[in-house]
């Protein structure tokens, strides 16, 4: 019901138009020159055409590229594994379907284009080997692997043309727009902020989608080098810059802990504040190119102006004022490291200043779920291998399409927290699909005899279902559709369908998505809950190691990777309130692995005191361990907790004797910070997962 409503609620842009008709041109090029060169099955050409459709002209190529790579290395991997094992088919299935849940696996750790490429090394096999045993008689493997190879590679030459050439939509300016977005959101944050209302945390909500974006951006930047667009080439540049702009959230975070600490609403302070508000903004916004000498030169009267709101504050919450000046002058600071990589990309350059070590690696440290990933390579490798043992056991001619039908699909939605919803529309679409390709393969196709012909007849559904891809709540829908109908209708120079095979192919697609439905559903689904779950114990798992780190750029990667499981946590759409509550509470608790890493290098300094020296690892010991149960409950003992507060009490005791005022003075900021963002203030020392008992 809910999907008829969105159909007759849908209303296509004139973008969606473009690309349903670029897409359908694209497809026809492809077709003919399959038809051209004889190949076997030069629907696939369509098929690919359709499987790699994208409004994006960067991400078609990028798709495009990886399919190809993808398909290559399938076709040489059947191509070695089938003389050998052709007469063992249980053995023979057994290592097809291993190989299309490894290549899973891997594909589902690599947040990059080429995973799409190791996804398709897995079910590729699957395709050409199961249609060559079908096939036996009359092709060898090695001109189906070819021949697929060669339907695929011009699939994918057509679509990256016709995306580049035509109309093209770039990936760059969505980007940049994204970008622009993000930097005033986090301006209008610090301006809430340092406004010190008495007012709920709204920022939160902003700074956790300005993480979501991020997580998103990140991705997106990998298709900049395969488009023509203004960015082209900045990858490397916008993903530094990302790693920069989480340091500024954090600052941001901690200076909202700072001030609702404080609690301070009087006129004069209020006043002060504003003045400082103001200069920042402006600081921030000046107009003039930024020069690298310039990052760290703070505004004038810097000193003077937090000196004179220092005047307001009673002496014990000097410490917390001191740590909040620390805060803004870091915020100054990161965020024109920002704004001058932003600067500096749009003016065409990769230029980092030479103070900061560029955190993007070859394998960027970003929040990666190997549980998942080993479930839904299980997940692909059982459904595949019970299609393969229904198709041996039964002994049925259509047997290999559903075997093949259950690679692919195990595969393509994965990736998803919960893809039975998504596979129950592809049965469905399977469905549907049956009635349009019934009604083209004994009513329409026997009377084409020319090329132009059969390109006017497909135009219908073609251009209605792939209209659907860009909106996401019908995507599903619209490729499956898609996909199935030209691939039933098999056509070929010479055509010939009868009714049987027909039908026998049309139950086997519908049986092979319900093989992957049934292994996805039992191994793999997960509601968002559960997911949002698994990623919280990640996200303590990470605060127990920030624990013991220093304040380098390993610090920097670990927080960078820190928020980014923020952004993936934050695109979850839970229904627990608790949850809801713990999600938001994790932004804050990132901001104290500053604190946590400053705590640890005083600890291994020589001018601390023994004393003081056994409390911060007393205190260490106990967050280890309730972060570690955390990470497994996530919930905290009583007799935890009571621990690292009495060790906290006892380090802040220790700290108020230090004789080296500098020491004593960071030790005491860090741990009112780790205090602060740890504990939740409105509640005394009740730490903020015990408290919402997921």
């Amino acid at each position: 019901m809910q999907l008829i409503q969105q159909l007759l609620a849908f209303r296509p842009s004139r973008m969606d138009i473009i690309f349903a008709l670029k897409t359908y041109l694209t497809a026809i090029i492809a077709l003919f020159f399959s038809f051209y060169l004889d190949l076997l099955n030069p629907i696939w050409s369509i098929g690919t055409v359709l499987i790699i459709a994208n409004p994006y002209a960067g991400m078609v190529s990028s798709k495009a590229i990886f399919r190809i790579g993808g398909t290559a290395i399938g076709a040489i991997v059947a191509i070695l594994l089938m003389p050998h094992l052709i007469n063992l088919p249980w053995i023979f299935s057994l290592v097809i379907a291993a190989w299309v849940g490894f290549c899973l696996y891997i594909s589902l750790l690599d947040r990059t284009p080429r995973s799409y490429m190791l996804m398709l090394s897995g079910y590729t096999v699957a395709m050409i080997v199961f249609n060559a045993i079908n096939s036996v008689d009359t092709h060898s493997i090695f001109d189906i692997a070819l021949a697929r190879f060669l339907e695929i590679g011009i699939a994918v030459i057509c679509s990256a043309v016709v995306s580049a050439v035509i109309l093209p939509v770039h990936v760059g300016p969505v980007i940049q727009q994204r970008i622009d977005k993000n930097l005033n959101s986090l301006e209008q944050v610090f301006s809430s902020i340092l406004a010190n209302q008495k007012q709920e945390q709204n920022y939160i909500q902003t700074l956790n989608a300005v993480t979501r974006d991020m997580s998103e951006i990140h991705v997106m930047t990998e298709h900049l080098s395969y488009e023509n667009s203004d960015l082209k080439g900045m990858t490397h540049p916008l993903q530094e810059m990302l790693h920069q702009l989480s340091m500024a959230v954090s600052n941001l975070v901690a200076m909202s802990e700072r001030l609702q600490q404080l609690n301070v609403h009087d006129q004069t302070f209020d006043q002060h504040l504003a003045i400082i508000r103001e200069n920042v903004i402006q600081h921030i916004k000046d107009k003039k190119h930024i020069e690298e000498s310039q990052l760290e030169q703070m505004f004038d009267d810097f000193e003077t102006q937090f000196n004179a709101l220092t005047a307001c504050v009673s002496l014990d919450q000097k410490v917390i004022l001191n740590s909040f000046r620390m805060d803004v002058r870091h915020y100054i600071y990161n965020i024109r490291i920002v704004l001058f990589i932003w600067q500096n990309i749009q003016d065409g350059k990769k230029d980092f200043p030479k103070n900061i070590v560029p955190l993007t690696t070859k394998y960027p440290s970003l929040h990666r779920d190997h549980g998942v990933a080993l479930r839904g390579g299980l997940a692909a490798f059982l459904g595949t291998f019970a299609a393969a043992a229904i198709w041996i056991v039964s002994g049925w001619k259509a047997g290999f399409m559903l075997a093949q039908m259950a690679a692919v699909t195990s595969c393509i939605v994965t990736a998803i927290d919960n893809p039975v919803p998504v596979l129950k529309t592809f049965i469905l679409a399977s469905i549907l699909s049956c009635g349009v390709v019934f009604v083209y393969a004994f009513a329409i196709l026997p009377g084409i005899t020319e090329f132009w012909q059969l390109a006017l007849v497909l135009a219908p559904p073609l251009i209605l279902f792939t209209v659907l891809i860009p909106t996401p709540s019908l995507m599903a829908l619209g490729l499956m559709l898609g996909i199935t109908t030209v691939m039933s209708m098999n056509i070929q120079n010479r055509y010939s369908i009868d009714i049987v095979s027909f039908l026998e192919g049309s139950f086997a697609t519908v049986l092979g998505v319900v093989c992957a439905l049934i292994a996805i559903y039992f191994i793999r689904a997960m509601s968002p809950e559960t997911t949002a779950q698994r990623i919280l114990s990640k996200h303590y798992k990470a605060m127990r190691q920030a624990i013991n780190l220093s304040y380098d750029t390993r610090f920097r990667i670990h927080l960078r990777s820190m928020l980014d499981r923020i952004g993936i946590l934050n695109s979850k759409m839970v229904q627990s309130s608790a949850l809801k509550q713990a999600m938001n509470r994790a932004l804050i608790e990132t901001s104290a692995i500053v604190d946590l890493t400053r705590v640890h290098e005083l600890a291994g300094s020589q001018l601390i005191s023994t004393a003081l020296q056994q409390s911060i690892v007393n205190l260490q010991n106990e967050l280890n361990t309730m972060f570690n149960e955390l990470e497994k409950n996530t919930v905290v003992s009583d007799q935890t907790k009571d621990a690292v507060v009495s060790y906290m009490n006892q380090a802040e005791q220790v700290a108020y004797q230090e004789e080296n005022e500098n020491i004593k003075f960071r030790v005491l900021m860090s741990l009112n910070n780790i205090r602060s963002s740890i504990f939740h203030t409105q509640a005394k020392d009740a730490i903020h997962v015990g408290e919402t008992a997921l």
